[in-house]
C-alpha cells in the first residue's frame, strides 16, 4: 500500500472519528443549587389545603435543551424531610400509615424519556417510587435562563392512595382528598443553553 493511500485512509478515519464524536458525546450533568431549590406539596383535609415540604433531596439532571430525548432526570427524596409546620402533623408523617420512613427512607423518580413542548418546555415521563409503589408520571417543565442560572419549575398531581399513603382510616377521601400536587423549583448550573 503506497503512503499516499495510507495517508488518505488515516485522514478518512480521522475525518469520521471527529464527525461522530460530538454525536457521541455525553452532556454534562448540571449541579442542583439547594439554597435555591425546593420540592413542596399540596393535598386538602376536610377541603382545606394542608401545605409542606421536603427539606433534603438531590436532583441529577443531564439535558441537552437541544436533544431533550438525550438527557435524564433522577431524584431521590429523604422521605424523613417532609415537614407540615405544624409538630402534630411533623410527628405523623413518619408513620406507617403515612411515609413509613423506616421502611422507605427514600422516595424516587427516574425519566424514562424527555421531550420538547415548547420554548424553555419539557415533558419529562418517569417512574416515580414512594413507599415502594411505582406508578408512571409526565412532569411538565418549564426551564428558564439568566446570567448562567437555570430554574426549572413545574407543578403535577399524584394519587396518594396509589402510593399507599395514609391507609386505612384515611382512604375515605372525603376527609383527605386522594389528589396530591407536587410543585418543584430546582436551581441548576452547568444546563446547556436554552
Amino acid at each position: 500500500m503506497s503512503s499516499r493511500v495510507l495517508l488518505g485512509l488515516t485522514l478518512a478515519i480521522a475525518l469520521l472519528g471527529a464527525a461522530v464524536q460530538p454525536a457521541l458525546a455525553q452532556a454534562k450533568p448540571a449541579v442542583l443549587v439547594p439554597a435555591g431549590s425546593e420540592i413542596a406539596f399540596t393535598t386538602r383535609q376536610m377541603g382545606v389545603p394542608v401545605e409542606g415540604k421536603f427539606g433534603k433531596f438531590t436532583a441529577q439532571v443531564t439535558l441537552d435543551p437541544k436533544k431533550p430525548e438525550t438527557g435524564t432526570v433522577a431524584f431521590t427524596i429523604d422521605t424523613a424531610s417532609a415537614r407540615f409546620g405544624s409538630a402534630e402533623l411533623d410527628a405523623e408523617v413518619p408513620k406507617a400509615t403515612w411515609l413509613n420512613v423506616a421502611k422507605f427512607p427514600q422516595a424516587s423518580f427516574q425519566s424514562t424519556g424527555i421531550k420538547a413542548a415548547g420554548a424553555g418546555k419539557f415533558e419529562v415521563a418517569g417512574k416515580l417510587t414512594i413507599k415502594g409503589a411505582t406508578q408512571n408520571v409526565v412532569v411538565p417543565v418549564q426551564v428558564a435562563q439568566a446570567a448562567g442560572a437555570s430554574t426549572a419549575t413545574g407543578t403535577f398531581t399524584i394519587k396518594r392512595l396509589a402510593f399507599k399513603v395514609g391507609d386505612g382510616d384515611w382512604n375515605d377521601t372525603s376527609l383527605l382528598a386522594d389528589d396530591v400536587q407536587i410543585r418543584f423549583k430546582l436551581q441548576l448550573t452547568g444546563l446547556a443553553p436554552l
